[in-house]
């Protein structure tokens, strides 16, 4: 196969809670799932943001991402996706950018603009108002400059 046409194969896993099972079961079979896409080559291995959904335990995903990298060695590991509705911006930048700092070249961020569970869950974790007032593209603007070490904070000071 020509190497400019590789396809590279990846797994989404929303840490699904199987009948029988439970939350802490769920997770532990997604990091043996997440060894095995390593060893196997896999390219990314993604994790996406949901709250209040019953038979997923992925809430979490930069606390999932962070032991799926600390037990990998060569699978990039990431959001697919955080919700950025949810969360201020240097929030996830501080998060993913300290992930970056322990395991560098291999962490992704992934970005959804979706609540990722019900209202009464997302208004937990953002009100309304903060989740609204500034334009979904402004924040994904920000959330880049926070990366950068031009803007006025650093999500990982140097």
């Amino acid at each position: 196969m020509n190497p400019s046409h590789e396809v590279r194969v990846s797994v989404l896993d929303t840490v699904p809670i199987t009948q029988q099972s439970n939350a802490s079961t769920a997770l532990r079979n997604s990091v043996e799932l997440a060894r095995f896409a390593d060893d196997l080559g896999y390219h990314r291995y993604w994790v996406p943001e949901h709250h209040g959904m019953s038979g997923v335990a992925g809430a979490a995903p930069a606390v999932v991402a962070a032991h799926v990298a600390s037990v990998t060695r060569r699978v990039r590991v990431g959001a697919g996706g955080v919700m950025l509705l949810n969360h201020a911006p240097i929030v996830i930048a501080e998060q993913f950018g300290t992930l970056e700092a322990f395991h560098p070249g291999r962490i992704d961020l992934g970005l959804g603009r979706a609540l990722g569970g019900p209202r009464a869950i997302t208004n937990r974790l953002r009100s309304e108002h903060d989740r609204t007032a500034t334009s979904f593209e402004d924040q994904v603007r920000e959330l880049i400059a926070l990366f950068g070490t031009d803007g006025p904070v650093a999500a990982v000071p140097e």
